[in-house]
């Protein structure tokens, strides 16, 4: 009799719920995929008309050496931290108890920025993964790393839509025999099996942040935006230049994570990148003096005499930041040759 009635139900009111539930599923998949991120919300504009979108690809040849970019300083206060990790149903998101400070300064950045959020994306295959690419070559996956501005801003949420608002720095993964000592915490199966559907989380405590940094000092910066909506171009990139490790059976776990709730059908989380965007024109600066390679290249003294120049405009405090990029790109652009994330 429950049935019938259930199915009596269902054909009086099939039509409007057959609608409702196309409308959805539509605007679900719509949302999924980020060439209609900027259709499906006004406020998501940015997406669709956006000029400096991340990611993008990065092309070593075009790359400009500055000579003022200065190490990043990471500062943990000495202390271990603690963060809750989620299953948001597009990423592996970890993020930091509010009482854990980390910052970080220096590189491209004029202020401290604090950690709010690490993110992972990652592939259904070995070779694709990464939102980021290197000369047209993606990686497994990629870390973000993602700070915002908490000297002008009181919190993420004001920064991020605000200028100079975040500072997100990008570590390429790749796989091998031993993983990242802090990606073994955050992948080992006892953590991961934890968040296997949507909305699962997971508290984890006695983190390192300084092991999820590769051992360089060498990186790539560029400014762009959030590579999710609502695609803010507030966002500094730095991108370091040594990957981290995780193994395949890490990455394997990482791939049997669902988009969805247990009640609802699998769908593997892998590829969860937005496709690169156009650079139009963009500065991409480096830290990486490629002229000191050799003693006698015949173009390091054209080079240094670029530099020159771009000390010239550096100095010049009239001019602004816009400005500066325009005339530090068109007075040294630098080839540089076999450039790879080793």
């Amino acid at each position: 009799i429950r049935s019938l009635h259930l199915s009596s139900l269902a054909n009086c009111i099939s039509p409007t719920v057959s609608l409702m539930l196309a409308l959805q599923n539509s605007l679900s998949v719509c949302v999924a995929v980020p060439s209609f991120w900027g259709l499906v919300n006004s406020a998501w504009n940015l997406c669709s008309v956006g000029k400096r979108q991340s990611p993008v690809n990065i092309e070593t040849s075009h790359m400009i050496f500055d000579p003022f970019l200065q190490p990043i300083k990471l500062n943990t206060g000495g202390r271990k931290v603690g963060g809750t990790m989620y299953n948001t149903g597009r990423h592996v998101s970890l993020r930091l108890d509010k009482e854990h400070l980390v910052n970080i300064s220096g590189g491209p950045m004029t202020y401290s920025h604090r950690l709010e959020e690490i993110r992972l994306h990652f592939g259904s295959e070995d070779g694709q993964g990464s939102e980021h690419l290197l000369n047209g070559q993606a990686f497994s996956g990629e870390v973000q790393l993602i700070h915002y501005n908490h000297e002008l801003y009181t919190n993420y949420t004001e920064a991020a839509k605000s200028p100079n608002g975040l500072v997100i720095v990008s570590i390429f993964m790749k796989i091998a025999e031993t993983a990242n000592s802090f990606l073994n915490r955050m992948l080992n199966r006892d953590t991961i099996t934890r968040i296997t559907y949507k909305n699962d989380a997971y508290l984890l405590t006695n983190l390192n942040i300084e092991e999820i940094y590769p051992e360089t000092i060498s990186f790539i910066t560029y400014e762009g935006s959030m590579t999710i909506p609502p695609c803010f171009e507030t966002a500094t990139w730095i991108l370091m230049n040594k990957p981290v490790y995780l193994t395949r059976m890490q990455m394997h776990s990482l791939r049997l994570l669902s988009q969805n709730q247990p009640s609802q059908i699998f769908l593997s989380m892998s590829d969860n990148v937005r496709p690169v965007q156009p650079l139009n024109n963009r500065c991409i600066r480096t830290n990486i003096n490629f002229s000191m390679q050799g003693k006698d290249c015949p173009n390091n003294r054209a080079q240094k005499l670029q530099y020159r120049e771009i000390l010239k405009w550096l100095m010049d405090t009239n001019r602004g930041p816009v400005q500066l990029l325009r005339r530090v790109q068109a007075a040294v652009k630098i080839s540089i040759v076999n450039y790879r994330i080793l």
